[in-house]
């Protein structure tokens, strides 16, 4: 275990007063440490996160720089660039807890793995088979759908969602048959919970916290901060929101570029961290023809061919709130656009439908881009 790194305020001053990037001070303490350090694979953080200097993690300083430069334009509360479970790169308040938006559905998408592999959750069985129904009804067709196409956002369900954030040119009710018509749909998402609830035994929230808060030892999760939210007259499946914090998040990205592995406990099943995370619906499928295509609540970001990003995947929510694995680079990027809990509450409470400055999955993925680029040769 590295030795704890104290720097005094004149250090701090003095490397900032010679022009360093934000994460030059801190990484010129720890790369003696780190260097020092017997590589593990695969390596996962300890209860504190393990700084290391650019070099040490692969990238060089005037390649991070510009992943700087990048930022000052954008809406970024926080960046963390994390590479063999170490971090290379640092940029604004990675502890501060805040709302994840949709990038909360791939996280269910992680506590469905183990209980996929032991039988509790079958993915073929439909919503019919597990009494899914809504108050006004459902359509024969929809209640076909399977829980894999839900996984897919395809359900073929278009009765109205009980939270906002989906694509609301919604097809007419019946028109599409399960599995076969990406829809971006909340419902699908929201529906997803309610089974892995009534199947499992236990809320989202209890088996986030048992199943990976408690074993990644994250450093900011506080139960209390997580709650359903919708519109109560619309659905009967409300979202499961929740509100973590970067360094956090970072913790999720390393356990899924370490194949559901974490310090020799496998608490994902390897073959679901693959299975959820291959290309299932390619982007030119989908109605809006972006540069990303979708798995199981992960998407995948099809535009990108050059080897560092082969196998990779994204978890992407409103506003900025993203978790980008590069499995080839044993690398995590994690961004935040911090929006304020009272904020979130009122626009999921259909209060409220502002929409402050946000960064967009396509400026994400061009400050990646610069992340890649900033890899030593």
């Amino acid at each position: 275990m590295t030795d704890k790194i104290v720097l005094t305020r004149r250090a701090i001053a003095r490397g900032l007063a010679l022009g360093l990037p934000a994460f030059s001070v801190l990484a010129d303490a720890t790369t003696a440490q780190a260097q020092s350090q017997p590589a593990t694979s695969p390596a996962s953080p300890g209860k504190d996160w393990e700084n290391v200097s650019p070099e040490t993690g692969g990238f060089t300083r005037e390649g991070l720089a510009a992943v700087e430069r990048s930022l000052y334009a954008l809406p970024t509360t926080s960046l963390m660039v994390v590479t063999s479970g170490k971090v290379a790169y640092r940029y604004g308040f990675t502890e501060q807890v805040s709302y994840l938006a949709s990038a909360r559905k791939s996280i269910l998408s992680m506590l469905y793995g183990k209980y996929v592999a032991n039988g509790t959750i079958d993915l073929d069985h439909t919503i019919a088979d597990l009494g899914i129904e809504e108050d006004q009804g459902l359509l024969p067709i929809e209640k076909t759908a399977r829980v894999r196409d839900l996984l897919i956002s395809s359900s073929g369900v278009y009765h109205p969602a009980g939270s906002p954030g989906g694509d609301e040119s919604t097809p007419p009710r019946g028109s599409k048959q399960p599995g076969t018509y990406f829809h971006y749909n909340n419902w699908d998402f929201n529906v997803l919970g309610a089974i892995f609830e009534k199947l499992t035994g236990k809320t989202v929230f209890q088996a986030f916290g048992e199943d990976l808060a408690a074993p990644l030892q994250m450093q900011d999760y506080d139960p209390s901060r997580q709650r359903m939210m919708g519109y109560q007259n619309q659905s009967r499946y409300l979202a499961y929101h929740l509100f973590l914090s970067g360094r956090d998040m970072a913790r999720l990205g390393v356990l899924m570029a370490n194949k559901g592995q974490w310090n020799g406990q496998q608490l994902i099943p390897a073959e679901w961290v693959a299975e959820s995370t291959k290309l299932r619906v390619k982007a030119r499928d989908m109605a809006d023809k972006g540069p990303l295509g979708y798995s199981y609540l992960w998407w995948i970001p099809e535009s990108r061919t050059a080897l560092e990003w082969a196998g990779s995947f994204l978890a992407n929510g409103n506003f900025g709130q993203f978790i980008l694995v590069l499995p080839a680079i044993d690398t995590v990027i994690v961004h935040r656009r911090a929006v304020a809990d009272e904020f979130s509450i009122a626009r999921n409470l259909g209060e409220t439908k502002f929409e402050p400055p946000k960064v967009s999955a396509s400026e994400f993925l061009k400050i990646a881009d610069l992340v890649v680029a900033a890899r030593g040769k």
